[in-house]
């Protein structure tokens, strides 16, 4: 057992040793597979024997998957917000005031102001013992378990010390655009992605996420550095990554460049005069940085007259934020409501005190799930920042001040608003069970089988769906091919005997849409026009072929599909298993929808093969604008719902947005409606 003993000490040093030279000094000593084998052997020696354990071995980066709540863990040192700067006058004239009063002269560290998550390491005797949220700043959740999966944060110190050590944890920008794409729900900005992830409950899931840490200040109970400078440069030397990009400033540059040689640091270094070209530089460089910063933070090196500046209820008076100009809008997080959408899927969404941004005023902004508010650490009355991504899509992008009073973190009703079922969590949403009985799945499903989406049925709209279902005369969506319109509508005010005949006539209609129209129209999660025409594609082109699929629960077939993933596939195969569902197909075959894809043999030249078309904005021969894009598809063209690199032509009406801004960003091809009609012959 001595030998076992030795071999494990022996693995662990090596394993550190590799483990700062990779992640902190980006200096790798030994390839990959060298490490993965050192770490697979300590790996089954501590399992093997556990007895053994530690819990500052690097074995602890894997994470557990034991769940468990984060437990409140009261700070011991101040954890306060910034008081904030706008202009350089401001911050010239806060260093102005404290210079005045300077016992020994005034030295200004500018940092960057990382866009990450606040953390607060508390380590006894060097062993790291928690971690914790900023939370209030009085309390914060512990999160040591995800924490220590952070390779770039040391277990173990070489110092024997008991010290608070502040840092944040950020996501790099390249790594978060390659996970980003990957989630069923996309964050907003890499600090959204790094708190949702520091808030898992499965720390082996928080360990497959490359976070990263940049340590700021640290608060020792005995033998406190003197200097801001010192504390860098000690917790450099304890293996903390430190941001080295920041600045050292005092009345005379000689004076800031011998401080920054006696630390040992190395950074930039100047007078009160070169502060403002700093900042600008700062600034102009902010986009071309491998990590989102939000701002600059100007500090008092002087410890001793940090203590004697002291703190308000709210910040320290020693600290000053200097804020970049935001495209973004600042306003208040009213409430949050709950909706229910067709699928069951239950989605809240943030009540905003209206506020202007990009030209639109934003009052109501979606926010997804659970996960998301948590990355957000969101709560009723919080300041918030909110952009529109894209210049499109309302976002909420964090929050800026939490409630004076305040509530906690945003929970989701353990019960449907709707029809009051126990609501279930299905991976990182939450859905309401009860399809058949809630309201608010009937009226969203027919909605969306009467509109542009999916059956595109004419003069049957939100208002008129919501008065038939009101009236009891619409229970599902098979029902509007059997009711009797003018016995129900004569009476009801708004529906005069021209506008009931234009509804039958449009139901009447819409019989005549080809079987892949349907098969859309049906609400299947996931099933858009590219997954019909997939199916259609490759064989599944009747209703069918489709439920034998599903009978047989044959995902093999789904999966032979290029795109089709085991997810949607099992999506596919469930829903068309659903007796609701077959229940409604019957219904609708009988009411005489087309239910077989019909193949049409073409004599139109197909002049857009090869061609890949995207469309946005409004038509006047094109209506709905769907038509336009069947007329490319019936010359050999394929289409696609956004602007990509692969795109090979843009056609651009009236109204045309992001996509058409998109496209010329990348050089496409942009025609009109009257370019596009002469294309066609017409």
């Amino acid at each position: 057992m001595e030998k076992i003993e030795r071999e494990i000490e022996q693995l662990r040093k090596e394993l550190e040793t590799y483990q700062r030279a990779y992640y902190v000094d980006s200096r790798p000593l030994v390839d990959d597979s060298v490490y993965d084998r050192k770490f697979d052997r300590l790996l089954e020696l501590e399992r093997r024997y556990p007895g053994f354990a530690s819990p500052t071995s690097p074995t602890v980066r894997v994470g557990s998957d034991i769940s468990g709540d984060f437990p409140e863990v009261e700070h011991t040192i101040a954890v306060l917000s910034l008081d904030k700067a706008y202009t350089e006058e401001e911050l010239l004239s806060w260093i102005g005031k404290l210079e005045k009063n300077a016992p020994d002269g005034l030295g200004i560290i500018i940092e960057e102001k990382i866009d990450g998550v606040s953390i607060v390491l508390y380590y006894e005797n060097g062993v790291l013992r928690r971690a914790v949220t900023r939370g209030n700043g009085v309390v914060g959740n512990d999160v040591s378990a995800n924490v220590k999966t952070i390779p770039t944060i040391p277990l173990t110190l070489p110092e024997a010390v008991t010290v608070a050590v502040r840092g944040e944890i950020h996501l790099p920008k390249a790594e978060f655009e390659t996970l980003n794409r990957t989630l069923e729900t996309p964050y907003a900005n890499p600090r959204n992605l790094a708190s949702g992830t520091l808030r898992r409950i499965k720390s082996s899931e928080v360990a497959r996420i490359p976070l990263r840490i940049f340590a700021y200040e640290g608060f020792w109970n005995t033998d406190q550095p003197t200097t801001h400078l010192e504390v860098l440069a000690k917790l450099k030397a304890y293996g903390f990554t430190i941001n080295e990009h920041f600045a050292y400033f005092t009345k005379n540059a000689i004076d800031a460049g011998d401080a920054l040689e006696a630390a040992g640091l190395k950074a930039v270094s100047g007078s009160w005069e070169e502060i403002g070209p700093f900042i600008r530089e700062q600034t102009e460089r902010r986009a071309a940085l491998a990590y989102e910063i939000d701002g600059l933070v100007a500090k008092v090196d002087s410890i001793a007259y940090r203590e004697t500046l002291g703190y308000t209820g709210h910040h320290p008076r020693w600290a000053l934020a200097y804020k970049f100009e935001s495209p973004q809008a600042v306003t208040t997080l009213l409430g949050i409501d709950v909706q229910v959408g067709r699928t069951g899927r239950v989605t809240p969404v943030a009540r905003v005190r209206p506020a202007r941004v990009a030209g639109s005023t934003i009052g109501n902004i979606t926010l997804h799930n659970q996960e998301y508010i948590n990355g957000l650490e969101l709560g009723i009355g919080d300041l918030v920042e909110i952009s529109r991504r894209g210049d499109v899509i309302p976002a909420v992008e964090r929050v800026i001040e939490k409630a004076e009073e305040n509530t906690g973190v945003w929970r989701m009703p353990s019960r449907c608003p709707s029809c009051d079922t126990p609501l279930e969590e299905r991976g990182a949403h939450t859905f309401c069970p009860n399809g058949r009985n809630c309201p608010a799945q009937i009226l969203g499903r027919i909605e969306f089988f009467v509109s542009k989406e999916g059956m595109d049925i004419e003069n049957f709209g939100p208002s008129t769906v919501k008065d038939l279902v009101d009236l009891g005369a619409l229970g599902d969506i098979q029902d509007i091919y059997s009711i009797d319109y003018e016995e129900i509508l004569s009476d009801r005010p708004g529906y005069g005997p021209k506008k009931i005949a234009l509804i039958k006539e449009g139901v009447e209609e819409s019989k005549n849409r080809p079987f892949r129209q349907v098969l859309m129209a049906l609400g299947i999660p996931e099933l858009g026009k590219k997954g019909a025409d997939l199916l259609i594609a490759s064989g599944l082109d009747s209703i069918d072929k489709l439920l034998a699929v599903a009978e047989r629960e044959d995902v093999e077939t789904l999966l032979s599909i290029d795109r089709i993933g085991e997810k949607i596939a099992r999506l596919y195969i469930d829903a068309l298993n659903d007796r609701d569902m077959r229940t409604r197909i019957e219904a609708l075959r009988s009411a005489g929808l087309s239910m077989e894809e019909k193949i049409e043999t073409s004599t139109v030249k197909q002049i857009f093969a090869g061609q890949t078309w995207c469309i946005t904005g409004t038509f006047e021969r094109f209506k709905p604008r769907d038509l336009a894009l069947r007329e490319v598809e019936k010359r050999g063209g394929k289409t696609t719902g956004g602007v990509t690199r692969s795109t090979t032509v843009l056609l651009a009406g009236p109204g045309a947005g992001s996509k058409l801004a998109k496209a010329r960003e990348l050089g496409i091809r942009i025609i009109d409606e009257a370019e596009f009609l002469q294309m066609l012959g017409e």
